[in-house]
């Protein structure tokens, strides 16, 4: 969906609403690969052509469940607020899918220090994945740091406008702090802090560090364990084995909700070592093969 009077219709809807501006930039995204998917604006696409369109999805991709919902979201939103198409009519073309339950999954200290240590040639990517895993950001949060954003003399990181609109601040590091110094005569940032591949106006792209992740995790040596989310995951079961607070980490975290934060106990090793097993209680007689 080019720059067009529906295009711009679609983002004053979304920002009338109160969404953000990631949240836009991922609707209107959404909405033009369907676009371009049938090689038609979207307004003129049928009922059931999108229907199809999200059977694709799920078939010939390897979206995620996560962002396939994204997209029903987006679409959602389009076929409902923008054109006001009836509410039936939206839930069968788009029904919601419901994801499965899945644990984040986490490397160990040494396997963090592996990656940041010989995972990445270019220092740019390493000191991004620093940030990401010293930090606890999400990528997107990562991605849209800006160079005032790093509060050096409190040793804090602000980040703007998060997940759900929500300004909050996280720890700074003093290695990364180190790290970031030497970024910054290297690449000198003017104001997002990790700049565009092409072009320096505007923030890195969320694929290009998703490639360089990868490339990474093959350097170094280590299994995949979900994409560069997971050095979020990491961080927080690292701060749960050094007991942290619970409260401390989501605040740190960004998460609403304190059961969000509560799943980090399911993977954290310490707390699972605490937990006595019922077989070991028993006595036996007769010697194991």
């Amino acid at each position: 969906m080019k720059t067009t009077p529906l295009r711009q219709q679609f983002i004053k809807v979304l920002t009338l609403k109160g969404r953000s501006p990631r949240t836009i930039e991922s609707y209107v995204g959404v909405v033009a690969k369907l676009a371009r998917h049938y090689n038609r604006s979207p307004d003129l696409i049928s009922d059931e052509e999108v229907r199809e369109y999200l059977y694709h999805l799920h078939t010939k991709t390897n979206y995620s469940a996560s962002t396939i919902n994204v997209a029903i979201n987006g679409l959602r939103f389009f076929y409902g607020e923008v054109l006001d198409r009836p509410l039936k009519r939206i839930e069968y073309s788009l029904p919601r899918f419901k994801q499965p339950v899945r644990r984040p999954q986490a490397y160990s200290l040494e396997e963090v220090h592996q990656l940041l240590e010989h995972g990445f040639t270019v220092p740019k990517y390493r000191t991004f994945f620093m940030t990401v895993y010293g930090c606890g950001l999400r990528i997107n949060e990562a991605c849209h740091l800006k160079v005032k954003d790093i509060e050096r003399a409190r040793k804090l990181v602000r980040i703007e406008q998060g997940k759900g609109k929500k300004d909050r601040y996280t720890i700074l590091p003093a290695h990364l702090l180190e790290e970031l110094r030497s970024y910054y005569r290297t690449y000198q940032p003017k104001h997002w802090l990790f700049e565009g591949v092409k072009n320096l106006q505007e923030p890195i792209q969320d694929r290009v560090v998703q490639s360089a992740f990868q490339q990474g995790l093959k350097r170094a040596g280590l299994p995949r364990k979900g994409g560069p989310h997971s050095l979020r995951h990491s961080w927080a079961t690292h701060l749960v084995d050094a007991g942290t607070p619970i409260h401390i980490i989501k605040r740190l975290l960004g998460h609403v909700s304190l059961t969000t934060t509560l799943g980090y106990l399911h993977i954290s090793r310490k707390t699972l070592e605490t937990v006595g097993n019922p077989l070991d209680s028993m006595i036996w007689t007769k010697p194991s093969l």
